[in-house]
């Protein structure tokens, strides 16, 4: 090692090694891109300041996702950064069923908001909303009527 530390007033006198700061990644348009994914679906997402309207496939966030939890589960990121309501998201996506893409959104929404505004990462990481959720359905092997379950045995 370079710094080789004897006693603990060597330790107290070096000096401190500085934090990242990161740089928000906003393009000429002023909306910052990130990519999110959940299951088998993907979500192209693209945030903006704005009044807090959310368009998924061309069509409005209440007609592409009718259920309540799935509405909330999308508004998460907004609401443990404090910006409900002051950014326009416009997503794409395909893939997997609509819990899937849901978490895709979601995951999409909070990685678009930590590279418009970088401050925003400690409170969405500390929730949970920047890791990407790697479980997938489990391949059927042959042999096997699913994945793991065996056929139905029968003596005689």
């Amino acid at each position: 090692m370079a710094d080789d530390f004897s006693a603990l007033a060597d330790l107290k006198a070096a000096t401190p090694v500085a934090a990242v700061v990161r740089e928000p990644k906003i393009d000429a348009q002023g909306r910052s891109y990130a990519t999110g994914k959940r299951k088998n679906a993907i979500a192209r997402v693209w945030v903006k300041p704005g009044s807090g309207r959310i368009t998924v496939n061309g069509r409005a966030l209440e007609v592409y996702f009718a259920r309540p939890v799935l509405r909330m589960m999308i508004n998460q990121p907004f609401q443990v950064a404090n910006r409900s309501g002051q950014f326009d998201v416009v997503v794409t996506v395909v893939g997997g069923g609509l819990s899937g893409q849901a978490g895709a959104v979601r995951h999409g929404i909070s990685k678009a908001l930590t590279f418009y505004e970088p401050a925003l990462r400690t409170p969405l990481k500390a929730g949970g909303f920047l890791t990407r959720d790697s479980r997938v359905v489990e391949r059927k092997k042959y042999g096997k009527a699913k994945a793991r379950r065996s056929f139905q045995f029968s003596k005689r």
